[in-house]
C-alpha cells in the first residue's frame, strides 16, 4: 500500500504565514504538521512508500524537508505544476496525477497533509483490510453550520455507507468525513470515470462520494480527535494542545 499525501494547496486563510511557505511544513509542538502524520504512517507494515504531492511554488520546500528525514519507506515529492491558488489542480486530480506519474497499481491510503490526529492510522487500514472495500473515516458532527461545510454520510449497522453528500444544506445524518481514505486498487483507477461524470476535482471527498454510489464503501469511526489546521485560530489552538513541556 502506498500513502499519497495531498499537500498542493495554497492555504490562503493562513496568509501571511503561508504566502511563501507550505502549510503542511508549519511547525506544531516542535515538528512540522506533516511529520505528525508520517511519523505514524511510516511505522505501519502495510505501507511500502510515501508520495507527497506538492505544487510548483512550494516544491523546493518539500524537497529540502525530505533531505532532513529518515523514514524507513521511500519518500517521493511530486510537483503538480500549479503556481497559484487560482490554477490549482484540485485534490482529486492530484491523486490521479500521483497514480499516473508513478504508475501506482496497488491499494492507497490518501491523507490531507494539513491535519493532526491523536490516534494511529493503523486501525483504519486494518479495518479496510477486514471489510475488503474502500473505506473512509467518520466522526460525529452535531453543529449544523459545520455539517453544511463538509461531507455527511449515513451508515447501516455494518458500517456500509448508505448516503454520502458533500456540503448538504439539509444533512441526512451527523457523521462527517475528514480527508482520509483507504482505496482499493480496483476502485482508485476509476477516478477518470468519476471525473467524466462530473466529480468535483477540488473536493477530496468527491471521489469517495461518487464511488459509494457505484460499489460498497465502508466507514470507520474515528477513535480520537482530528485537528484541521485551516486558519490562524485553529493553528494557534493546535500549537497550545501539542505544546512541548
Amino acid at each position: 500500500m502506498k500513502c499519497i499525501v495531498l499537500a498542493a494547496g495554497y492555504a490562503t486563510r493562513l496568509y501571511p504565514l503561508t504566502e511563501n511557505f507550505p502549510k503542511p511544513l508549519l511547525e506544531v509542538g516542535g515538528k512540522p504538521i506533516l511529520n505528525w502524520l508520517l511519523d505514524d504512517i511510516d511505522k505501519m507494515e502495510d505501507i511500502t512508500g510515501i508520495v507527497v504531492v506538492s505544487n510548483h511554488k512550494f516544491r523546493r520546500h518539500f524537497s529540502e524537508w525530505k533531505e532532513r528525514q529518515s523514514f524507513k519507506n521511500p519518500v517521493t515529492i511530486l510537483d503538480d505544476g500549479s503556481v497559484d491558488n487560482e490554477h490549482r489542480l484540485g485534490a482529486v486530480k492530484d491523486i490521479l496525477f500521483a497514480l499516473e506519474g508513478l504508475d501506482i497499481r496497488e491499494d492507497v491510503l490518501v491523507v490531507a497533509g494539513d491535519n493532526i490526529l491523536d490516534f494511529s492510522f493503523e486501525g483504519f487500514v486494518k479495518y479496510a483490510k477486514k471489510k475488503a472495500t474502500s473505506c473512509v473515516m467518520c466522526h460525529e458532527e452535531n453543529d449544523l453550520k459545520k455539517q453544511q461545510r463538509t461531507a455527511i454520510i449515513t451508515l447501516d449497522d455494518q458500517g456500509l455507507i448508505t448516503s454520502y453528500e458533500e456540503k448538504p444544506q439539509t444533512p441526512k445524518g451527523n457523521l462527517a468525513v475528514p480527508p482520509f481514505y483507504c482505496y482499493r486498487a480496483e476502485d482508485i483507477v476509476r477516478i477518470p470515470e468519476a471525473m467524466d461524470a462530473g466529480c468535483n476535482a477540488d473536493a477530496p471527498g468527491s471521489f469517495a462520494a461518487w464511488l459509494s454510489g457505484k460499489t460498497s464503501v465502508h466507514a470507520w469511526v474515528m477513535p480520537g480527535n482530528r485537528y484541521d489546521i485551516g486558519d490562524m485560530q485553529s493553528y494557534e489552538a493546535a500549537q497550545k494542545i501539542f505544546a512541548r513541556d
